[in-house]
């Protein structure tokens, strides 16, 4: 009798070792570094993304100039000037993105630079169209917030301390 309760305890004990190794290499499994490996796979992706946009835009660009031989020069120009700050537009998202991938965050400042772009590229795309005065005006309103966000972020900065906080 005492040999076979040796017996069970002993084939017992291989599935509770190996169960105990199992949750040993699963507390060891780090679920950041499997996220930060994902994040950075996922922005490297969406990295080619934007530079595969911003090389198709400049080649639409480097075509739009051909609407000079058929079209008026302001008409041509203002299209050409229009494309050129949408994809200013968009080297700022992808400032904005490298910095991400790089420093694993954004500064609140390379965000509102990016809005500060792309709403300043709609405000002329308004007016060069010749849009509504009055949608011009909240854009304007919207840019002058932006603007002062802009100041607040680099003046309330943290990483200045206590002397910005002293100026304001």
């Amino acid at each position: 009798m005492h040999k076979q309760v040796a017996l069970a305890l002993f084939h017992l004990q291989a599935p509770v070792v190996r169960m105990a190794r199992v949750t040993r290499r699963w507390a060891e499994f780090d679920l950041t570094r499997l996220w930060l490996k994902g994040i950075k796979l996922v922005l490297s992706f969406l990295i080619l993304t934007i530079l595969a946009a911003l090389t198709g835009g400049v080649v639409k660009t480097f075509l739009d100039v051909g609407l000079l031989l058929h079209h008026p020069v302001e008409v041509a120009l203002r299209q050409v000037i229009i494309d050129t700050l949408i994809l200013l537009a968009v080297v700022e998202v992808f400032k904005t993105t490298l910095t991400y991938f790089s420093e694993g965050r954004v500064k609140v400042t390379f965000i509102v630079d990016t809005i500060l772009v792309v709403m300043l590229t709609e405000v002329i795309s308004q007016w060069f169209k010749g849009g509504n005065w009055i949608q011009l005006a909240v854009l304007g309103a919207m840019l002058l917030t932006l603007g002062a966000m802009r100041v607040l972020a680099v003046r309330c900065s943290p990483a200045q301390g206590d002397t910005a906080r002293e100026v304001i």
